[in-house]
């Protein structure tokens, strides 16, 4: 009797850390707060490589967290120019410098780039049947944005990955398809 109730007692309690967590890797990221836009003063927003600038009223919801990191986390990949006067504004978060266009470069969302953490550290990008190491260099910043420190552009999504064109190359996505496209990261 004992051992069956030891056993039923351990059952339960497998069962319900199993639950407890599959429910952590479910968990959907949230947003945690919203920006008003406000259009930006003229000429202030980089629209090199079809950036959004913020527009007069629209909310735009922000993050601090992204979806959970694994071994092959989904993101959706986006263009930036991390060079001076590019459309990603100031020098890269995580060693003050801009970066050439022709290095595979990222940015993160602020939550997968978590505090910088990941700064400077390398990420695998696959997509299009192609796989890429790249360099993390700065945040994409999830949390503010319609400001003359974000380029009055919207806040980031929580699932970005930012890209440097030589990564959009080493891809071998065609230029005129640059712009998004599904992916996923491992690293760092």
């Amino acid at each position: 009797m004992k051992n069956s109730s030891l056993g039923a007692f351990l059952l339960v309690l497998v069962l319900l850390l199993a639950t407890q967590s599959l429910e952590a890797r479910l968990q959907v990221c949230k947003p945690s707060g919203e920006i008003r836009g406000k259009n930006p003063p003229p000429n202030q927003c980089n629209q090199e490589n079809d950036s959004d600038c913020c527009k007069n009223g629209k909310l735009y919801p922000t993050y601090k967290c992204s979806p959970p990191v694994s071994g092959s986390t989904k993101a959706v990949l986006t263009l930036n120019s991390f060079e001076k006067d590019g459309d990603g504004g100031a020098p890269s978060e995580c060693d003050n410098k801009y970066h050439s266009d022709n290095t595979p470069v990222v940015a993160l969302s602020t939550g997968w780039y978590s505090g910088g953490s990941r700064c400077l550290n390398n990420i695998t990008i696959s997509a299009n049947g192609r796989r890429v190491t790249a360099m993390v260099v700065d945040e994409c910043d999830s949390t503010m944005g319609c400001d003359s420190d974000h380029d009055y552009q919207p806040p980031c999504p929580n699932n970005i990955v930012d890209a440097s064109k030589a990564v959009w190359k080493a891809l071998g996505v065609p230029e005129d398809n640059w712009g998004e496209l599904d992916i996923t990261w491992s690293g760092a």
